[in-house]
């Protein structure tokens, strides 16, 4: 019997491989043909950042290795306010590239979702932050990195977060810097 056929005759919550329930904040998506229980940030849109940021590595990593849809870049550049021309830019991505995939329909390479998904996770970041300090009411975290992404910050001796986010060791500096400045280290 089919993934498909299977999922469609088990009870709700339940994974669609192995007929066993599915981890508590799970649901079962379709990634082109492969129906397997994902976090539910792991579907075709990638809509909230929060799932992803509180999600375990190995969730993470399976929406990596699997590819995201090239589509997501152009939601995520309006979530943000930013032209996707300098989202693509700011990731080291080619415009031409991610324009055939978006096309195609196709998912991103291994490589370029880590890239989209890290932007995800610095969204996810700022608005668990926000969370914790107070009230999250009309505050948009997608809009806020945006533009601190395209901000010289004197940690960076003066370079933008943006010049940094092309690669997973840049990220990563990004990351740990707008940690650091929830407690006022780089205010």
């Amino acid at each position: 019997m089919s993934n498909a056929k299977a999922a469609a005759k088990l009870p709700a919550g339940h994974h669609a491989e192995t007929g066993k329930p599915a981890r508590a904040g799970t649901h079962t998506v379709v990634i082109g043909t492969e129906r397997t229980a994902s976090p539910a940030w792991a579907g075709t849109h990638v809509a909230e950042a929060i799932p992803l940021y509180r999600s375990d590595p190995q969730a993470r990593i399976a929406v990596i290795r699997r590819g995201i849809p090239a589509a997501m870049i152009s939601s995520l550049s309006g979530r943000m306010g930013m032209s996707k021309e300098t989202l693509l830019s700011s990731l080291g991505l080619s415009r031409a590239t991610i324009s055939r995939k978006e096309k195609d329909a196709a998912l991103l390479s291994k490589d370029e979702s880590e890239r989209v998904l890290g932007v995800e996770t610095l969204i996810g970041m700022v608005q668990a932050m926000v969370e914790q300090s107070g009230d999250p009411a009309d505050f948009n975290a997608a809009r806020w990195v945006s533009e601190w992404l395209t901000k010289p910050l004197p940690a960076l001796a003066g370079e933008t977060p943006a010049s940094y986010m092309d690669t997973f060791e840049g990220q990563k500096l990004v990351a740990d810097l707008l940690a650091m400045s929830q407690s006022g280290a780089y205010a």
